[in-house]
C-alpha cells in the first residue's frame, strides 16, 4: 500500500518559518513574551510608586488586572491558530506562559475585590456575589481557570493523561464567561466600547477552533 504524501508547505509559509528561525531562537522569543507579560504589573507598580493611582486607585487596579486578565487569555487562545497559519512550532511553547499570566492576572483581580475593596468582610463579599450578577459570572470564570493553572505542569499532565486534555477543554468556557463577566460590569455603566472589542477577537477564535475542529473530523471520516 502506497504511504500518504504530506503536501508540502507553501512558499510564503515556509519562507516565513525559515526568516524566523533565523532571526529568532526559541530562548529570545521566551524571553520577549515573559517581559511583556511582566510589562503591565511593572507599570502598576510604577503608579503606585509614583502617586498615578488616580483619586479610586481600587477601581483603577480593578480595572487594570481584570483588562490583562483578558489580554492573556485572547493571546492563549491565538496561540494554536497562529502556529496553524504560520508553522511556527515554537509558539506552542508559550501557551502555558500566556495561560498562567491570565490566571496571574485574574487572580490579583479577584483579590483586589476581596482585600481592597471588601478588607475581608465576607457577609458583604457574599451578598455581593448575589446582588451583582458579573461578580458570580467572574467567580465562576475564576474557579474554572483554577484548576487550568494548577495542572499547568508537565508531570500533572502525564499524571492525568487523557483527563488533562478534557479537564482543559474549560479554556472554552472561560472564554465565554469571562467576557460576559466584563460585558455586565460595563453594561451597567453604559460603557460596552472597549468590552466589545474583547469579545469580538475571542468571537473569532473560537469560531477558528470550531471550523478547524469539524475540519479535522470531516477528514478522518472513511
Amino acid at each position: 500500500m502506497a504511504m500518504p504524501i504530506k503536501s508540502p508547505r507553501s512558499m510564503p509559509e515556509w519562507i516565513f518559518v525559515k526568516i524566523t528561525n533565523s532571526l529568532v531562537s526559541y530562548q529570545t522569543l521566551r524571553l520577549v513574551a515573559i517581559a511583556f507579560c511582566l510589562s503591565p504589573l511593572i507599570r502598576l507598580v510604577w503608579f503606585g510608586v509614583s502617586d498615578q493611582l488616580t483619586a479610586n486607585p481600587i477601581e483603577l487596579i480593578t480595572r487594570f488586572t481584570g483588562s490583562w486578565a483578558l489580554i492573556m487569555l485572547c493571546l492563549t487562545l491565538a496561540i494554536t491558530p497562529l502556529r496553524k497559519l504560520s508553522g511556527w512550532n515554537d509558539l506552542l511553547k508559550l501557551r502555558r506562559l500566556f495561560g498562567l499570566f491570565c490566571f496571574f492576572y485574574a487572580a490579583i483581580h479577584l483579590l483586589t475585590w476581596i482585600i481592597l475593596d471588601h478588607y475581608f468582610d465576607w457577609n458583604a463579599i457574599y451578598q455581593d456575589l448575589f446582588k451583582r450578577t458579573y461578580i458570580t459570572v467572574g467567580l465562576l470564570a475564576f474557579l474554572c481557570l483554577l484548576p487550568l493553572a494548577i495542572t499547568s505542569t508537565k508531570a500533572m499532565q502525564k499524571r492525568l493523561g487523557r483527563k488533562w486534555a478534557q479537564l482543559h477543554q474549560l479554556i472554552y468556557l472561560i472564554a465565554l464567561l469571562a467576557p460576559l463577566h466584563y460585558w455586565l460590569h460595563k453594561a451597567s455603566k453604559n460603557d460596552t466600547t472597549t468590552v466589545n472589542v474583547y469579545i469580538a477577537i475571542l468571537f473569532i477564535l473560537l469560531l477558528w477552533r470550531i471550523g478547524y475542529y469539524y475540519k479535522l473530523r470531516h477528514q478522518a471520516r472513511p
